[in-house]
């Protein structure tokens, strides 16, 4: 394991995640950090002491309960209590790769010294990522406002010893690791169990994951979109950096400029064009492509901003002998950016379909369908029928989540983000674009075969690896493992996600 990740030391950012996440970096806690979290406990176990004063969810109840005064012996049962009875996900599991990080934003987000808890709490988390024991989350429950309670009970169950966890892959009871361990369970003070599950942890994180998964998308739906102009016979000039120039947006220039480098030294692009101009799929990538780009940075610059704050609720602020009970928790600006990024990262889809479909048509001298024995063979006929099918279920999910509100806990809570059902809807998109445009980079492998003319050398040094993986269509087979292991390609992929 490389060298710890002092948590405090720097802000996050998108690719210091990614970075931790990939190459299993453990964090720690700087002695800053670790000053911040012990001042700000000691303020409150004084205050409480000194003031009798309700304050909301430390010595009252919760929701539409905050009115309801809670003795001090009954504290400690109180932040229990809250962790229990608000572990009520259901659904499927959240990814493992997403708890981490869910794991690593909770701890970034307690160590601001702001929420109260103790020390020990936030080291049992950090204990809890470093050894990949993961907590079972489920993706439902969430209504993204009061922060993300139920994924957040769920993932703190463990310092209860309740719960269950998945370690090396398998899931097991919480009490079997504690033992193995020698660990104890944690006995939460006042305010703890609330900092725990207020925040937005499980919404940011599937938003982390998902940035990093779009901004390799996005560099992927260019290179395969230029393989793709290739077979297709398309032309150049609607690339030249002078038309982009006078309608200068970043993610247009950009794109721009990666399909101009991807086709430098084209024996296709030196040959002379029967036809004028091509297809928007084709002619419009820079606008297209360049806008989802777009759409993924301002995503990127709002997520960074929260992955970098203090989301549970109350605050504690030490210097000014305050503690305000305010709305931090609110997901509402992720849920909007989520259903935006869900818009953007469905139109590289849509597009990528629609050249899938140029590219089986029998257009520029390609057979139809690309397969030689059309009729006899029905070749690339139904992948783009899948490609499609995904393509408009896509659209079905870009209904945007944070319009939709309902009232919880006695109207107390009477206005919710819905960002948790934004990320899960979401993680479906980013996963449905990954497979149109692995249909779509293998109708292109198959078309660019018939042309007889080289590509650039960065195109044939794709295509090299792609056919070792994806054999060249002669007759009808079961595209199914193809479409599959096509996907696998494009995972497998390794791309600088720091790439807009």
């Amino acid at each position: 394991m490389a060298k710890a990740f002092k948590i405090g030391a720097q802000p996050l950012t998108i690719s210091i995640i990614g970075k931790i996440i990939k190459e299993d970096i453990s964090i720690g806690l700087s002695s800053g950090v670790k000053k911040k979290i012990k001042d700000c406990r000691n303020y409150l176990d004084k205050k409480m002491r000194t003031s009798s004063e309700p304050i909301y969810g430390i010595n009252t109840g919760f929701g539409s309960l905050c009115n309801h005064k809670v003795s001090a012996e009954d504290l400690e049962d109180l932040q229990r209590n809250l962790v229990l009875s608000h572990a009520c996900g259901t659904g499927d599991k959240v990814p493992d790769e997403i708890v981490k990080i869910m794991l690593l934003l909770k701890v970034q987000s307690l160590a601001y010294g702001h929420s109260g808890v103790q020390l020990e709490t936030v080291e049992f988390l950090v204990e809890m990522f470093n050894k990949d024991i993961l907590p079972v989350v489920f993706q439902q429950g969430s209504l993204g406002a009061s922060g993300d309670l139920s994924p957040l009970a769920h993932l703190s169950l463990p310092l209860l010893g309740e719960g269950r966890v998945v370690v090396d892959g398998k899931e097991v009871a919480t009490r079997s690791i504690m033992r193995m361990n020698k660990w104890k369970a944690i006995e939460l003070k006042s305010k703890e169990g609330l900092a725990l599950l207020n925040g937005t942890q499980f919404m940011s994180a599937y938003g982390v994951w998902i940035l990093l998964k779009a901004q390799k998308l996005s560099y992927m739906a260019d290179m395969i979109g230029a393989i793709s102009l290739e077979a297709f016979d398309g032309r150049t000039e609607c690339f030249d950096e002078l038309i982009h120039l006078v309608r200068p947006h970043k993610g247009q220039l950009k794109t721009a400029e990666n399909i101009r480098d991807f086709l430098l030294g084209s024996e296709i692009q030196e040959a002379e064009k029967k036809h004028v101009q091509d297809p928007y799929s084709f002619r419009c990538m820079p606008q297209v492509h360049g806008a989802s780009k777009d759409v993924i940075s301002h995503v990127k610059d709002i997520f960074t901003i929260e992955i970098n704050s203090v989301t549970d609720n109350p605050t504690i602020f030490i210097e000014e002998d305050k503690i305000i009970s305010g709305g931090n928790f609110h997901g509402q600006p992720l849920a909007m950016a989520m259903d935006y990024l869900a818009i953007g990262l469905a139109e590289l889809g849509s597009i990528s379909e629609r050249r899938t479909y140029q590219l089986i048509s029998g257009q520029r001298g390609l057979p139809a369908f690309l397969v030689a024995k059309a009729g006899l063979n029905s070749g690339m006929m139904i992948p783009q029928y899948t490609a499609a099918s995904i393509a408009s279920q896509n659209k079905q999910l870009c209904t945007p989540a944070s319009v939709d509100s309902i009232v919880s806990s006695n109207g107390q809570e009477d206005h919710v983000s819905m960002g948790a059902n934004s990320a899960t809807k979401l993680y479906r998109v980013v996963k449905n674009t990954e497979h149109i445009l692995a249909i779509e980079l293998m109708n292109a492998t198959q078309a660019i075969a018939f042309r007889n003319v080289k590509s650039s050398d960065f195109i044939e040094s794709i295509l090299d690896v792609y056919r070792s993986e994806v054999a060249f269509l002669d007759s009808d087979r079961l595209l199914h493992d193809d479409i599959q292991s096509s996907i696998v390609f494009l995972q497998n992929l390794s791309v600088d996600t720091d790439i807009l």
